[in-house]
Parts: structure tokens; C-alpha cells; sequence
């Protein structure tokens, strides 16, 4: 049985998927195994904190990572190499 993903898990889990592209609400869903719900409140919080921007390209909403992102996601990427936990 697998363990359930804290929420800091779940944010570098999205972090990850969109800065390799993945920018539409639907296949970050999809990406990150999130459903619906809990995914836009993630990309609500992450937006108000100015780790995700929010645009909007042919009237459809898509997502790109910040500097500030950037750097949470190489801080904690670094810390899990330091103390050798697998992403």
C-alpha cells in the first residue's frame, strides 16, 4: 500500500509538471493524480503566492512557473539529494 503525498509533495509534484510543460488545468490533473477540486485550490495558493502565474492564451487559462517557483522547487530538489530521499 502506498503512503499518502503531504502537501508539500503535491506542490513540487505540480512544480515539476509545469515547468516541463504540462500548463492546461486538465493535464496537470492528470499529471500530478489529483482530482478536480484539491488541484485548483493548489493552483489557487500557488498563484497568490507567486510561485505559478496564472495567463490566458486563446481564452483558455494555462500556467507557468515563476523565478520564485523555480527556486522552491531547485531548494527542495537539492535538500532531497542532500539527504538522499528519491523524487
Amino acid at each position: 500500500m502506498t503512503q499518502k503525498r503531504s502537501r508539500l509533495e503535491i506542490y513540487l509534484d505540480v512544480l515539476r509538471a509545469i515547468r516541463k510543460g504540462v500548463n492546461k488545468p486538465t493535464r496537470i490533473m492528470y499529471k500530478t493524480n489529483l482530482s478536480w477540486k484539491p488541484l485548483q485550490e493548489i493552483l489557487e495558493s500557488m498563484t497568490s503566492q507567486e510561485i505559478i502565474k496564472k495567463i490566458e492564451v486563446n481564452k483558455r487559462k494555462k500556467y507557468v512557473i515563476t523565478e520564485k517557483g523555480l527556486n522552491v522547487l531547485r531548494y527542495f530538489e537539492e535538500m532531497m539529494e542532500l539527504i538522499n530521499i528519491e523524487h
